[in-house]
């Protein structure tokens, strides 16, 4: 079973939703962390899950163009919104396995995870 079948919750709008405790670190090959949060944001206070890669959501839709779409990707922003919107856009662009980080960055630092600034 796969983070995407096993792990996360569907969510009506088409993705799926996973608590920050889920997420396992390293995550697992097939999962990509896309950070939707600007460049200021991604090495602000908060920093950022390791590994993530940075992709302001304006440009989610112009870079997406490149991804492949049955690969799994966690959307990443502050609290869980921005990522929200980027995990509707992918879906309705025909991306098979997207999933929310549920409370974003500000929930991960609540938990006490690791971050990289």
């Amino acid at each position: 079973m796969s983070l995407f079948d096993s792990t996360a919750k569907p969510n009506p709008a088409g993705h799926r939703d996973l608590e920050v405790t889920l997420l396992p670190l390293p995550p697992p090959p097939e999962v990509r962390l896309i950070d939707v949060r600007e460049p200021h944001e991604f090495v602000g206070e908060l920093g950022h899950v390791p590994g993530a890669t940075l992709v302001p959501l304006a440009s989610v839709p112009a870079q997406a163009m490149s991804w492949d779409k049955q690969a799994t990707y966690v959307l990443i922003c502050r609290s869980g919104g921005r990522s929200g919107q980027a995990a509707q856009v992918l879906t309705r662009s025909g991306f098979a396995r997207v999933i929310n980080l549920v409370g974003g960055m500000l929930a991960w630092n609540q938990a006490g995870l690791k971050t990289e600034r």
